[in-house]
């Protein structure tokens, strides 16, 4: 009768494990099939917003720095596979525990064990669990992707790949710089959103300031104009007017919202045409600054 009994207790726990694993298997596929469908409506839901009308700047940010498309899929592929092995992490420690408990297996100093063991690696490795913690923000958050110039409070450079404990960066010497993401305590990041070209243009003191005013505002015109810049410039350069006046000089300023890292071309751009300009109208500039000349010109 005992080995009979025995044999029934046997049976009743392999079938028992038997329905773990399965509930395991199954659970795990639906859970992660869950996840990959709600990040891939995610992308889609994303996608219709770009179908409709789209203004000239957001046309413009869009094609710049694809935010709207291949990073925001790159980034809710990520986060897809990171939540999917996450839950498969979960559910196969939850089963093996259940399995353990089912074989009458002692759990608790097992449990002790590894609460010990995980205290000692916790204090060992805390500067890695920040680094992946921060990674794992940055990419939720959407701080900076692939592409970017950023700044970070050590080094100024272009974002070349993201990892979930190290950021690689080349700065304008073509130096790479790995830097550890939990390291990583103020971010600026220069290619989201716009940039502002500001140019300074400097005329003698004397002149005549709304003369001055309305020659800027004709080379804003015809900059806003040009088919060349279509894709750089997402508003219509303007010109605040004056900006300070000394004893030589008149400084006049100019503004233009750009697409991300473009305000320095368009920099150049504004002050050769406005040099040229106030050329053509004969506006002078302060003595020994060169520039437009030092006689007034016609």
């Amino acid at each position: 009768m005992g080995g009979m009994g025995d044999a029934i207790v046997g049976t009743t726990d392999l079938i028992m494990i038997g329905v773990v694993i399965i509930a395991t298997v199954i659970g795990r596929y639906l859970l992660i099939r869950v996840v990959r469908g709600a990040t891939k409506r995610a992308v889609e839901r994303a996608k219709l917003r770009r179908t409709g009308s789209e203004t000239r700047a957001e046309r413009i940010l869009s094609a710049v720095t694809m935010a709207r498309d291949e990073r925001a899929e790159q980034r809710t592929a990520t986060l897809g596979s990171l939540i999917s092995n996450l839950i498969s992490v979960t559910l196969i420690v939850v089963g093996v525990l259940t399995i353990l408990a089912i074989l009458d297996v002692p759990l608790t100093p097992l449990l002790a064990s590894a609460g010990v063991g995980g205290v000692a690696l916790a204090f060992g490795a805390q500067s890695l669990v920040k680094d992946y913690l921060s990674g794992l923000f940055m990419i939720l958050e959407d701080q900076y992707g692939v592409g970017d110039l950023i700044d970070t409070g050590e080094v100024v450079g272009t974002v070349e790949e993201v990892t979930m404990r190290v950021t690689r960066l080349r700065d304008s010497t073509g130096k790479v710089w790995y830097i550890r993401n939990g390291e990583i305590l103020r971010l600026g990041n220069l290619s989201q959103g716009w940039s502002t070209a500001v140019v300074d243009v400097p005329v003698a003191n004397d002149e005549d300031a709304a003369k001055c005013i309305a020659v800027l505002e004709q080379v804003a015109e015809d900059v806003d104009q040009d088919p060349e810049f279509a894709d750089v410039l997402l508003d219509k350069p303007t010109v605040a007017g004056v900006d300070s006046v000394n004893n030589t000089t008149m400084t006049l300023r100019m503004f233009a919202k750009t697409a991300p890292n473009k305000h320095w071309g368009m920099q150049r751009t504004l002050l050769a045409r406005a040099h040229a300009a106030l050329v053509d109208a004969g506006v002078r500039v302060p003595r020994g600054l060169g520039g437009y000349g030092t006689d007034r010109m016609s």
